[in-house]
């Protein structure tokens, strides 16, 4: 684990984050029960040993988004809770819910924050589009986020149900989110968004390109 710990520290520099000793530790457990149970379930597609570091410091890009260190997020489609456990980990004060509608995957979830000691962070076993009319949800978040597990029409369409008036959604997308942001213009004044953030990110660990796009809920 010193690899990993190397590794990570200083991947997350090269993107203008400095963990501390605590957060690097706890990055160390999560890294390490993903390891154990995907194994036993296959949360991730891992290949390479830095495929899990990578998956971390792709997280922790949309920290740049994240303006409101107190703010409620919803982490939609996390899968083995990426991006949602890395931003927890890194901006401890969030409100965090990580749904997904895999059992299995939220069964991990719930073991792992046990593991990890964090408090203020929920797991929803259910579909996103079948909540989307549910007063505990609609509207409640600051933030919603998704790291490509959605075209960015559907995306906007399925979180401008979650999020609170002014509130933000990430869009964690790859090479090709300038096509697919070019292609879904009409949706996002159809859906009251506007585009406040556009962030291009080289990930140290492997070179391969991110781009992060950040839209704010204008109306309703």
């Amino acid at each position: 684990m010193k690899e990993f710990k190397r590794i990570i520290s200083r991947a997350s520099e090269d993107i203008g984050i400095i963990l501390t000793d605590r957060e690097i530790e706890r990055l160390t457990t999560y890294h390490r029960e993903l390891l154990f149970w995907n194994e036993k379930m296959s949360l991730i597609s891992i290949k390479s040993p830095l495929d899990v570091p990578k998956h971390f410091i792709d997280s922790l890009t949309a920290v740049e988004c994240i303006k409101n260190e107190h703010a409620r997020l919803l982490d939609i489609g996390t899968g083995a809770g990426l991006p949602g456990i890395p931003l927890k980990i890194k901006m401890e004060s969030l409100t965090v819910t990580l749904m997904d509608s895999s059992r299995k995957k939220t069964s991990f979830l719930k073991g792992v924050i046990r593991k990890l000691g964090l408090n203020d962070i929920f797991v929803v076993n259910r579909r996103a589009e079948s909540l989307t009319d549910d007063k505990h949800y609609r509207g409640s978040f600051d933030v919603v986020i998704s790291r490509a597990a959605f075209k960015i029409p559907y995306l906007l369409t399925l979180g401008s149900s979650f999020l609170s008036e002014g509130g933000t959604l990430v869009a964690m997308k790859g090479k090709n989110a300038d096509v697919e942001l070019e292609e879904s213009a009409n949706a996002v004044r159809e859906t009251g968004f506007a585009l406040s953030g556009y962030h291009e990110i080289k990930l140290p660990v492997t070179g391969e390109l991110r781009k992060i796009l950040c839209f704010n809920k204008i109306s309703l």
